[in-house]
């Protein structure tokens, strides 16, 4: 077939533009494909994945693949790559494949929103990204290798006491009336019914005359304190 490439049990379909696994790929080499790479595509859906029970690779980098997608159970998949997808969502990533792919050792999401690095936002730093590892391998406690590091000793212990609390919980967009209403222009003081420009002062005489004996404060002083 036209894009296939293969090699003894490792299948190829790089750069097809399509959005979904052709049907003859699963038909002619789900029985016998153990390394199967399908990046460069569009991909949005793996439901042609279902008749490659032998899986032991899977490549998908640079694809569509969102947060709702699926995977069919894999039991023998030991390394999955799906750097430079749209994955936004890394709870329930982790805990479908925990479920689908129990000998996973190899895992990549490079190039994710869920996978908070510098690659796709300025912002994050190595503390979020080793954040993340330790979540990461707190759901998928056989992984032996995470994005471009090997995972250590310390990770996983780490992982294992603090692994949980590392998730990153998004703040919602906030839906306050007052982002909504118009703005409002606060004027601290009232406006003025004259001119601010024509001052007019009045000159009078007091008929009272302070000598401080009315002094608040006076009243508490005594004659041997002045």
């Amino acid at each position: 077939m036209a894009g296939v490439v293969v090699s003894g049990a490792q299948v190829s379909y790089i750069s097809q533009d399509c959005e979904e696994i052709p049907e003859f790929l699963g038909r002619k080499y789900g029985h016998m494909a153990k390394r199967l790479d399908l990046s460069f595509n569009l991909l949005r859906s793996l439901e042609g994945l279902k008749t490659f029970s032998y899986l032991e690779e899977l490549i998908l980098d640079n694809n569509l693949l969102g947060n709702d997608l699926l995977l069919p159970r894999l039991p023998h998949l030991h390394t999955l790559m799906l750097n430079k997808n749209q994955i936004t969502e890394l709870e329930s990533l982790l805990d479908h494949l925990a479920e689908v792919v129990p000998s996973l050792q190899y895992l990549s999401l490079l190039g994710n929103m869920a996978c908070p690095n510098e690659l796709v936002c300025k912002e994050k730093d190595e503390d979020d990204y080793q954040r993340y590892r330790y979540f990461v391998l707190h759901k998928l406690t056989n992984l032996k290798f995470l994005d471009t590091r090997k995972v250590t000793r310390r990770e996983r212990e780490e992982a294992l006491v603090r692994g949980a609390f590392m998730k990153v919980v998004k703040p919602k967009a906030s839906n306050d009336a007052a982002s909504t209403s118009p703005e409002m222009h606060y004027t601290p003081l009232p406006s003025g019914s004259r001119d601010l420009t024509n001052h007019r002062g009045i000159l009078g005489k007091c008929r009272y005359i302070y000598y401080g004996k009315h002094s608040e404060g006076n009243r508490f002083i005594r004659d041997d304190q002045l």
